[in-house]
């Protein structure tokens, strides 16, 4: 079994917006680390002040100009490593009630939209490979895991906790 870095900093506080709108999903190809030039959701951290909710709500519209109206949480993932700059706690949001229109501004990265189908052939990191079926599922509650990663940050184990 992998050691973990106790004496490692607090994990960061981040969050990941998925937006669907007509069967499409709006994802970014980041230009910075980690995982430059992989697909994610719009998102990023959380500032000293903010909930997750409110971090998340200000991290869409700053990427892409939507205003969610409305997020409901899917999902809490704990990232961590023998590393100890590789501590995080992410928040998984979906966004609703949506007004506004696309209009990042490219800083963090090139904004699309892709249709499900079309996500297997995208570079997406191996964590938001396993999660995104329960973000974006119907099935009720939060999903909650532990993805755990090594010096290199290869992606070496999953631990899924059970929702209630």
């Amino acid at each position: 079994m992998m050691e973990i870095n106790h004496t490692a900093m607090p994990p960061v506080l981040v969050t990941l917006v998925y937006v669907v709108r007509d069967g499409k999903m709006l994802l970014m190809k980041r230009r910075r680390p980690p995982f430059a030039g992989h697909w994610v959701a719009p998102g990023g951290k959380v500032e000293s002040h903010e909930s997750p909710y409110d971090g998340a709500r200000r991290e869409l519209q700053e990427e892409t100009g939507l205003l969610a109206g409305a997020l409901s949480l899917r999902g809490i993932v704990r990232e961590v490593s023998t590393r100890p700059d590789w501590q995080w706690l992410i928040f998984l949001f979906r966004a609703h009630a949506l007004s506004g229109a696309v209009a990042g501004d490219g800083r963090e990265g090139e904004l699309s939209w892709w249709a499900p189908g079309d996500l297997g052939n995208l570079l997406l990191p191996e964590s938001d490979r396993i999660f995104l079926p329960h973000v974006l599922g119907s099935a009720p509650g939060v999903y909650h895991a532990t993805f755990r990663y090594d010096d290199d940050l290869a992606l070496v184990d999953v631990i899924e906790h059970p929702s209630p």
